[in-house]
């Protein structure tokens, strides 16, 4: 009775341990597959980043900019505009 415990004592813990395997390497996947769409995104070019700035520009003045620096609210606009259009963001706007 005592062996057929410890064997079921010892398949408990080799699940846990593939189960955690098995979590780290889906994390370590899903890192790997956010790195690899991030570089796959086009850079925009010129003319549409600044109808984006326009576009900001005009809800920051109809809007608000939720109290961030206005230079801040820009970015930030600029940078969801251009990641829901499938664009790689900017660090800074010019």
């Amino acid at each position: 009775m005592k062996d057929s415990a410890k064997s079921l004592n010892y398949i408990n813990e080799f699940s846990q341990i593939e189960n955690m395997m098995k979590k780290v390497l889906f994390t370590l996947g899903l890192l790997l597959a956010t790195t690899v769409m991030a570089d796959e995104q086009p850079i925009a070019d010129k003319e549409l980043i600044a109808e984006l700035k326009q576009y900001c520009t005009e809800l920051a003045q109809e809007e608000g900019t939720d109290g961030k620096e206005l230079k801040e609210f820009m970015l930030e606009c600029v940078n969801e505009e251009l990641d829901s259009e499938g664009y790689q963001t900017l660090t800074t706007l010019v």
